[in-house]
């Protein structure tokens, strides 16, 4: 039976539950109650619980597959997340969708964070190594938050303990303060976090996933402008990678996202829990029914073919749509076999039948990655799901491993050995011999685009790499005009929270 996080959100409850007899004796409302609540060690753990609750909004877990609408590998028919405003480079103070939604989720989440180490510090009921533990899943997870804040926006306030009506409205910090807090806050968790794997963790951090993460975040500072590597960084990173053991990939590229073998996956580091009915998402009903991404032609075009030669370009009309009369769901049989796990054309295959969305295919494409092909069709996909979304996994380790020592020392045989290990799973042609530098970085940026894609990666990929606009503003296959800037690197702050600031908070400079 899977073992399961569920979100708990007992702080708000105590600290709105109150007698008749209690209405002359209110808690001060700046504060946080502790009347009925942090008296005991279950309450920590629950109040820990709620949270990780943070990371199931889907901007942090089942949502990752459209911030690849924000590239050049999905395209958003509904506009969700304002995708299509971001991608034609509308972005102002005032759009809505990830530009504010990012912003304000993560200031939510390290809200609950602080309110829980602040109690958790006088707290004497629990060991001390406990104690350090849930202090370090704490910061790792405000870590995690100040991940985001500080890749999309830059100078953002430093937030470490609770607010009250003394100390409510925050100034911006630059950009370099941000990253050094949340780089101390990932070092506490590697020295602190248990050293064990993700199946002992049952869902929590570890060792080796804040060193994962810790790489993750060292490798997007780890280019100069021009996308030279810095090998200070690679060195870090290198020292961090291999750090993390007890991982291997998973025998079958799809164990990492369909719920029925996710438990037992060898490659899973972190994710995000989910479990149906009460703690669930809408995911295939979003992605197989809904089609809220539609894969581009220029994606499936990546893959390679069936013998291992590079793929061909997939055929598609002037407005990006595929041609069907040429390509289909057999067409996708021709590739790689990543391609029709990641992929469908016009309906998705599973359970021995078809089912067709019932919104329209605006490319004729779907996703079907994270699908659960256990739901019968052509109902199944109006349900709930429950899968757990995979925020790191072994594959994404090798990748970054195979990137730093490319950059360091050259397409060496750790290079090699990393990148061949990912091609023999996903049933693809080693690569050929006698590669130069130049060359190596493009078969693993190559391998990060189809291995990773609907991860939530090649946004910041293509951001930390400093190629975003050569990149997006040569799509050629989309419904929408691409249009990136370098002003793009980083969004406005949500002109809400400016205005609520009583002018502590600026604007960033490009979009004042």
């Amino acid at each position: 039976m899977k073992t399961k996080l569920y979100v708990i959100i007992l702080m708000i409850a105590a600290s709105l539950q109150y007698s008749c007899s209690d209405l002359l004796e209110l808690n001060p409302l700046d504060k946080s109650s502790s009347a009925t609540f942090w008296k005991t060690e279950t309450d920590f753990d629950n109040a820990l619980t709620a949270c990780y609750g943070n990371m199931q909004h889907d901007y942090f877990s089942y949502g990752f597959p459209y911030w690849d609408n924000l590239m050049d590998n999905g395209y958003g028919q509904h506009n969700y997340g304002s995708s299509n405003n971001i991608v034609t480079g509308d972005i102002t103070p005032n759009t809505g969708g990830l530009v504010f939604g990012v912003y304000n989720e993560c200031y939510k989440a390290i809200a609950r964070i602080n309110t829980y180490l602040q109690n958790l510090k006088d707290f004497t009921g629990m060991s001390d190594v406990k104690k350090r533990q849930s202090e370090a899943e704490a910061r790792m997870l405000r870590a995690y938050f100040y991940s985001y804040l500080y890749r999309c926006y830059g100078d953002v306030p430093i937030v470490e303990e609770p607010l009250n009506l003394d100390n409510q409205f925050q100034a911006k910090k630059p950009a370099a303060e941000v990253l050094n807090f949340l780089m101390s806050e990932l070092d506490f968790a590697i020295s602190n976090l248990p050293d064990m794997t993700y199946a002992e963790s049952k869902g929590r951090w570890t060792t080796g996933a804040a060193r994962a993460y810790k790489a993750r975040m060292v490798l997007y500072d780890a280019y100069d402008s021009n996308g030279n590597a810095i090998i200070g960084q690679m060195n870090t990173a290198k020292e961090l990678l291999t750090g993390i053991s007890g991982y291997t990939l998973a025998d079958e590229f799809s164990d990492n996202f369909h719920d029925l073998q996710q438990e037992s996956s060898p490659e899973i580091i972190f994710s995000v829990k989910f479990l149906a009915p009460n703690n669930r998402t809408a995911a295939d009903l979003w992605y197989a029914d809904w089609v809220v991404v539609s894969p581009t032609a220029n994606l499936i075009s990546e893959y390679d073919m069936a013998d291992g030669s590079p793929g061909t370009p997939v055929p598609y009309s002037g407005n990006g749509a595929i041609d069907a009369s040429v390509f289909s769901n057999a067409s996708l049989d021709e590739r790689e076999p990543r391609a029709s796990k990641t992929f469908f054309i016009n309906a998705y295959r599973a359970g021995g039948g078809e089912h067709i969305p019932s919104n329209n295919r605006p490319l004729g494409t779907g996703l079907a990655k994270f699908l659960s092909p256990n739901l019968e069709v052509p109902y199944g996909y109006s349900t709930y799901s429950q899968q757990d979304w995979v925020v790191l996994r072994y594959a994404d380790v090798l990748l970054m491993l195979a990137e730093v020592e490319n950059e360091i020392n050259g397409p060496t045989e750790t290079a090699y050995r990393a990148i061949n290990e990912i091609r023999r799973r996903a049933g693809t042609s080693a690569l050929p011999d006698g590669l130069t530098k130049d060359r190596m970085r493009e078969y693993i940026r190559h391998e990060r685009r189809v291995e990773l894609a609907f991860e939530g990666q090649r946004y910041f990929d293509l951001k930390r790499w400093k190629i975003a606009g050569q990149v997006l503003n040569s799509v050629v296959d989309g419904l929408v005009a691409y249009r990136f800037e370098p002003h793009h690197y980083l969004w406005p702050l949500p002109q809400t929270e400016i205005d609520k600031a009583n002018g502590a908070l600026e604007q960033n400079p490009d979009y004042r």
